[in-house]
């Protein structure tokens, strides 16, 4: 007789945040609209999932939640960052306020735009992986994935090159604070809100610079729109930098770490894009269905919303798990298995609707770009350890550290 563990939902626990995708499974297949103790519903279906981020009766903001105070996924930066007090980005925002302030950068993130930068981005990925190439062996995380985004949206934004590093611990401190907030230690809310003071600081004295100094960058752009008044506010500014630094390179990061690990345990598909390197937009799809950076997100429902055979009352807030629906049988064929040729993938990894992400073009370049020349460059690629280590986040779910041993191409 088999006895089978209670189906829940529970993000912080540690085997999750190794592998979830287990427990989407179940959630799938037995309970798809699942009611958490804290009274919010989870949402694993891929009709469902894609049906609430469509819907304009769905908010992004939390306050808008009954539970409010008891589960913040998502919750709003007026709380989770203290030094920030006032300054809401607009990824936490609803029409009309989301739609001025997403449109002032989104130019900056067009694919048309975004194609001009991939010859410096294939100029950056080959300065990176130059000393791992001599070694024959790679910390992907340190040595490739978080330094490329990181290089490549300070350049955009016109932050000079010796502060990159300066960013290193306050991004990661900021992307933890998308997690939900009741479990959150004292000490790591305080280095959170530190970090986000340290980011108000940097950016007031750059900006300074950039009113005596206007350079042809994405920070100058956003100055003189602050500059004109009625389009952007020193606080919506601010905010704006802070949100375009940490969500410009913070799943970025995860999205190349998550492909190379792909690639590590599936080396027939590193094979496949190896011998036909045309492979590698379908290849940095399918990584972003498989093991998508973002595992989830909220919604809060402004008025009744029909979902399957439930109702979504006023002031519930649903979790959209987005890595289960990227898995759902009913909408993908052979769902489990990693396919770098795969065509019909029409993943929620970047979401859908008016919050479908701003810098989705940048990052299938950079993933692109980083994960074919993993795969021109290194043979045998292999973990150099038994089990990489996760970072605790579980919104921006990914590696803390994937060390690999390889044997250069042609070597």
């Amino acid at each position: 007789m088999t006895i089978t563990e209670p189906l829940g939902f529970n993000p912080f626990d540690a085997g999750f945040r190794v592998d979830p995708y287990p427990v989407y499974r179940r959630l799938l297949a037995e309970d798809p609209v699942h009611k958490t103790p804290f009274g919010m519903v989870v949402l694993s279906r891929y009709g469902d999932c894609a049906a609430i981020l469509r819907d304009p009766r769905s908010s992004s903001d939390a306050s808008n939640s009954n539970m409010y105070k008891a589960f913040m996924a998502g919750r709003d930066p007026e709380e989770v960052f203290g030094a920030l007090a006032g300054m809401r980005p607009f990824l936490f925002m609803d029409p009309p306020d989301h739609t001025r302030l997403r449109g002032l950068v989104q130019k900056a993130f067009t694919p048309k735009t975004v194609e001009n930068l991939r010859s410096r981005i294939v100029e950056l990925v080959d300065e990176l992986m130059a000393p791992a190439l001599e070694r024959g062996s790679m910390e992907v995380i340190e040595d490739l994935a978080y330094p490329l985004p990181v290089r490549v949206i300070t350049e955009m934004l016109g932050v000079p090159i010796e502060d990159h590093d300066t960013f290193k611990g306050w991004s990661r401190e900021l992307a933890g604070a998308l997690d939900p907030d009741f479990a959150t230690p004292e000490a790591v809310a305080e280095r959170r809100e530190n970090a986000a003071s340290a980011f108000v600081e940097y950016f007031q004295a750059l900006i300074a610079e950039r009113r005596k100094d206007p350079r042809d960058d994405l920070l100058s752009a956003l100055i003189t729109a602050e500059d004109e008044g009625h389009k952007l506010s020193e606080k919506e500014l601010l905010s704006t930098l802070i949100l375009l630094l940490v969500a410009g390179h913070e799943t970025t990061v995860n999205l190349i770490a998550n492909g190379v690990l792909a690639f590590v345990r599936h080396p027939d598909q590193l094979a496949r894009l190896r011998s036909d390197p045309g492979l590698a937009r379908t290849a940095v799809e399918e990584v972003l269905r498989f093991d998508p950076p973002v595992q989830f997100t909220a919604r809060v429902a402004l008025e009744d919303i029909d979902i399957g055979d439930a109702v979504l009352g006023r002031g519930d807030q649903a979790i959209v798990l987005v890595a289960a629906a990227n898995r759902d049988p009913n909408q993908f064929e052979r769902p489990d298995e990693f396919d770098v040729g795969r065509q019909e993938n029409r993943h929620l990894a970047f979401g859908l609707g008016a919050h479908f992400c701003l810098g989705a073009p940048l990052a299938r370049v950079e993933g692109q770009v980083a994960l074919q020349a993993v795969a021109a460059r290194l043979d045998d690629l292999s973990l150099a350890v038994e089990q990489p280590e996760y970072k605790e986040n579980i919104v921006l779910r990914g590696l803390a550290s994937l060390p690999v041993t390889f044997r250069p191409s042609g070597a």
